[in-house]
């Protein structure tokens, strides 16, 4: 059984309850390329496969695809990011644009914008390259600037967070939208979740809880585990994602609900849990409305 079916809602409620939301989605925006082509032969320069590209593809990638999986399921999405002054930046805006989402990049002259660049031929993937480089303190400060100025016209702020330094002032960010009224729910990275305290729920997956809370070696130890770490960051929720075993959501009352990822609703593009906020996950939710909702990045590592 999903966790939308465990809390006893549907996709169709879903669908109506985003088409009216409009959510602020802040983190580290990336553009996924990938280049399709043919190996039919060994380099005569170097013992590595030789690659005939026929085709290319490009992809919005990290919190971008976060704010396109809200788009294609019908929310009004506001991107907030640091890019380049580049033609991938171009692109990025380019396809996010096409899905109906509003863009506000910060652009920085100084950095490129992260782009990876995936090599694949015969169903495998034969390289990858990537290009990153860390945003300056000048463009992260208009950024949470900027921030503090539209917080107040969403109803809901995702942060994604992919290590890239798009989130340096994250703590500033839960402060003000909190401070908003704002819920704030929080794709993790990392082993500091310090910086995540006062946040309304927390996605972290199976191996990114373990690298925080340690090992456990049944489901009482690991609710102990996740119920001390909602507690010490003072969240409203802990939501721990599961791989096969689904995912399990821990409350502040003390309670918690496992499911599965619920792809088999229809929505296998967007790990989606709505939540019922008359179940216990009250501070500073969406005002008097009913239920809020969680979209934190599906797909592969970066």
């Amino acid at each position: 059984m999903s966790l939308m079916q465990t809390l006893g809602l549907k996709p169709a409620a879903l669908a109506s309850s985003l088409a009216k939301a409009k959510v602020l989605v802040v983190g580290d925006v990336m553009l996924d390329r990938y280049w399709f082509g043919d190996v039919s032969r060994i380099s005569p320069e170097a013992p590595v496969p030789v690659a005939k590209i026929g085709r290319s593809e490009e992809r919005a990638g990290g919190a971008a695809n976060v704010a396109r999986n809200i788009a294609g399921l019908g929310g009004k999405a506001t991107i907030l990011s640091v890019v380049g002054d580049d033609e991938a930046a171009d692109a990025l805006e380019r396809l996010l644009k096409a899905d109906g989402i509003v863009t506000s990049f910060k652009r920085d002259s100084n950095i490129a914008t992260t782009v990876k660049l995936r090599v694949v031929a015969r169903q495998q993937q034969l390289i990858r390259l990537d290009f990153e480089d860390a945003p300056s303190h000048e463009i992260l400060a208009g950024k949470l600037e900027e921030f503090a100025d539209i917080v107040a016209a969403h109803d809901v702020v995702i942060l994604s967070d992919y290590g890239k330094g798009g989130l340096t002032h994250v703590a500033e960010m839960i402060q003000l939208a909190r401070a908003a009224g704002k819920p704030v729910l929080i794709d993790p990275k990392g082993d500091d979740y310090s910086k995540y305290a006062g946040a309304t729920l927390l996605t972290p997956n199976r191996s990114e809880f373990r690298q925080v809370a340690g090992g456990w070696k049944d489901e009482a130890s690991l609710t102990a585990k996740a119920q001390a770490l909602r507690a010490e960051l003072n969240l409203d929720a802990l939501l721990v994602t599961r791989s096969e075993e689904g995912m399990t959501l821990f409350r502040a009352d003390g309670g918690d609900q496992r499911g599965d990822t619920g792809r088999g609703d229809g929505h296998r593009d967007a790990k989606v849990v709505q939540l019922d906020i008359g179940g216990g996950l009250g501070r500073g939710g969406l005002g008097n409305q009913h239920q809020w909702f969680a979209v934190w990045r599906w797909g592969g590592c970066t």
